[in-house]
C-alpha cells in the first residue's frame, strides 16, 4: 500500500505541475495555441508518465533504505540518530551569522546553498563520529551496567576496532580468521585502501592486475559475510602521500589496531606506538611443533646436500632433510622426526624414513 500510495503522489504533483507550467510559457507562444486546455491537458499527461517512472524509482531506493535500516543494530541506529541530531544543531549554531551578514540581492542565494551545504557536511560528519565513538556515547548513556564499571576500573577494556591495509586483504588469510572467530570488533577499511586495490586491478602489470583483483573479491566476499562488522570508511588524508603512512595515522587517531602481513608496516606502525596484528606472526606462532619421534607423510622433492639425503617441505614452507631419502626423490614417504633446528633463515626438521627406523 505503501510503495502505490508513494507512486500515485508523485504521479499527481507531476501532473500537477505540467498542468500548471503552461502558464509560465511566453505570452507569444501561447497566442499561437488555439487550445490551451488541451496543451494543458498534454502537458500534465507527460509529466505524470515521467512522474509515475520517478515515483518507481523512489519507491525501491525507499525499499533498499529501509531493508539496510532494518539490518543495522539498536545501537548503530541510537548512536547515527544522536550524531544527526548534533550535527545539525552544530550546523545551525555555526551558520546562524552566516545570515546576519550584509549580502546584495543579487548574490543572496548564497545564504541557502551555505545553509544546505553546512548541514550536510555536518550531519555527515556527525554519523562518521558516532560510527567511531558509538560505543563510548552509550556507556555515558548507561554508566551503571556491569561493563562499563569494569572498563572503569580497568578490569575490562573495551575491544579495538582493527584498521587492515591491503596486503592483508590480498593475502586472504584475514577472512579465515574472520570465519574462525579469531579476530574480533569493527574492521575498518579506510577509503584510500580501497583506491590503491582498484589501481592495482586496472594495472598494466599482468601480476599487480592479478593481485588487485583477488583483493577486491576477497573484500565482496568479507563484506557479504560479516556486514555488520565489516565498515568502508571515507577516511582520507590528502597532506599524506604513503598509504602506509595513512594507515597508520588513521590507526592512532583512533586508538584502533593495525591488521598487516607486512614486516616493515610492522615496524613503522610499533615505533608510533600502533597496535599491530601481524597475520604472518600469528602463522608462525601457531603452526604445528614437530618433536622427536612424531611421524608425518611428506614428499621428496630434491637431492640433499650430502649423499643419500633428501629434501621435502612441511605445508607452511618448513624444510625437511630426510636421510636416505636421495632414493625417494618424486615420490610421497612416511618419516620419522629426529631433531629439529631453528636458523635465521626460518626452522628445519631433521628425518629418516619410517622404515628404516622400524626395521
Amino acid at each position: 500500500m505503501l510503495d502505490f500510495t508513494i507512486i500515485l503522489l508523485l504521479i499527481l504533483a507531476a501532473a500537477g505541475i505540467g498542468y500548471d507550467i503552461v502558464e509560465i510559457l511566453p505570452s507569444e507562444m501561447l497566442a499561437k495555441v488555439t487550445n490551451q486546455e488541451g496543451l494543458r491537458i498534454v502537458s500534465a499527461g507527460f509529466a505524470a508518465f515521467f512522474g509515475g517512472i520517478f515515483g518507481f524509482v523512489v519507491k525501491t531506493a525507499y525499499r533498499r533504505l529501509e531493508t539496510q535500516v532494518r539490518q543495522l543494530p539498536v545501537d548503530v541506529l541510537l548512536t547515527r540518530a544522536v550524531g544527526l541530531v548534533i550535527g545539525l544543531l552544530i550546523a545551525n549554531l555555526m551558520l546562524a551569522p552566516v545570515f546576519l551578514l550584509p549580502i546584495a540581492p543579487e548574490f543572496s542565494f548564497l545564504k541557502p546553498l551555505l545553509a544546505i551545504l553546512g548541514s550536510v557536511m555536518f550531519c555527515y560528519l556527525g554519523v562518521t563520529l558516532a560510527d567511531t565513538h558509538g560505543g563510548a556515547f552509550l556507556r555515558l548513556l548507561n554508566p551503571q551496567n556491569v561493563e562499563s564499571m569494569l572498563v572503569a576500573e580497568g578490569t575490562l577494556k573495551a575491544i579495538s576496532p582493527k584498521v587492515i591495509d591491503t596486503s592483508c586483504i590480498i593475502d586472504g588469510r584475514i577472512e579465515e580468521l574472520l570465519n574462525t572467530g579469531f579476530v574480533e570488533g569493527q574492521i575498518l577499511v579506510p577509503q584510500f585502501v580501497i583506491q590503491e586495490l582498484q589501481t592495482l586491478a586496472d594495472a598494466a602489470n599482468d601480476m599487480k592486475r592479478i593481485r588487485g583483483r583477488r583483493g577486491l573479491d576477497i573484500l565482496n566476499r568479507m563484506k557479504d559475510g560479516f556486514p555488520d562488522r565489516l565498515i568502508i570508511h571515507p577516511i582520507d588524508y590528502q597532506d599524506i602521500t604513503t598509504v602506509d603512512a595513512k594507515l597508520v595515522h588513521f590507526a592512532s587517531e583512533i586508538h584502533a589496531t593495525l591488521l598487516t602481513n607486512d614486516y616493515n608496516l610492522s615496524k613503522v606502525a610499533n615505533l608510533q606506538e600502533v597496535s599491530v596484528l601481524n597475520v604472518n606472526d600469528l602463522a608462525h606462532a601457531v603452526r604445528p611443533i614437530y618433536l622427536p619421534g612424531d611421524c608425518l607423510e611428506i614428499k621428496i622433492i630434491k637431492d640433499g646436500k650430502e649423499a643419500a639425503q633428501g629434501i621435502g617441505y612441511l605445508d607452511d614452507g618448513t624444510m625437511v632433510v630426510v636421510e636416505e631419502g636421495r632414493k625417494y626423490v618424486g615420490g610421497g614417504l612416511r618419516i620419522i622426526v629426529t631433531s629439529a633446528l631453528q636458523t635465521s633463515a626460518g626452522r628445519m626438521i631433521f628425518a629418516k624414513p619410517y622404515a628404516s627406523m622400524m626395521a
